[in-house]
């Protein structure tokens, strides 16, 4: 009889400090698999939740005595590709759906989008795009925009000075970035 209360035990201790990565859980679940014997990768799956495919990794990695170089959880290679590599078009069709919600000077460092992580992605998978909120954030931030809450959609009166404000705050804003300082963009 295996013994899932020890191994959930043990997951639990270990997560809880932190000392798991991917390759250390896949590893330790192989490990307790194997020493359990018949039913161990069965029982490891019940009492940790790691997939039974993750526990069967773990275990060709110890079949085949892999070692990973140091600071590597997977072998090169492995893992999945970039989005723009596997899907060219999201970019184009992510921009497209920015579009009307622009907000900031097109040649600006300041560049933000009222839309959600969570709408733009839907509006990507209804044009037939595999995409994550996540995925989208990122896709976002490296095309030089940010995400903003859309608190105010209606502006107050015009400044006189507004334009000559904005100028100030682009230049400033501009050269931080030129001297690799970090720059932070507060709309009140």
């Amino acid at each position: 009889m295996v013994d899932e209360v020890g191994i959930a035990e043990r997951y639990r201790l270990l997560s809880e400090m932190g000392v798991l990565d991917e390759r250390g859980r896949r590893v330790w679940a192989a490990v307790e698999a194997r020493a359990a014997g018949r039913g161990g990768i069965a029982a490891v799956v019940r009492a940790t939740g790691v997939g039974e495919s993750t526990v069967r990794r773990g275990l060709e990695e110890l079949e085949r005595r892999e070692r990973l170089e140091r600071g590597r959880v997977r072998r090169p290679g492995a893992g999945n590709k970039p989005i723009r590599e596997t899907n060219p078009e999201i970019e184009r069709d992510l921009a497209g759906l920015l579009e009307d919600s622009t907000r900031g000077d097109p040649d600006s460092p300041l560049r933000w989008t009222s839309k959600s992580a969570a709408k733009l992605a839907g509006g990507l998978v209804a044009f037939g795009h595999h995409v994550s909120e996540i995925t989208v954030a990122r896709l976002v931030k490296s095309m030089g925009f940010s995400l903003q809450a859309n608190a105010k959609t209606r502006e107050g009166s015009q400044h006189p000075d507004r334009d000559e404000q904005f100028r100030y705050i682009n230049e400033t804003a501009k050269a931080a970035i030129a001297a690799g300082q970090p720059m932070i963009s507060v709309d009140t």
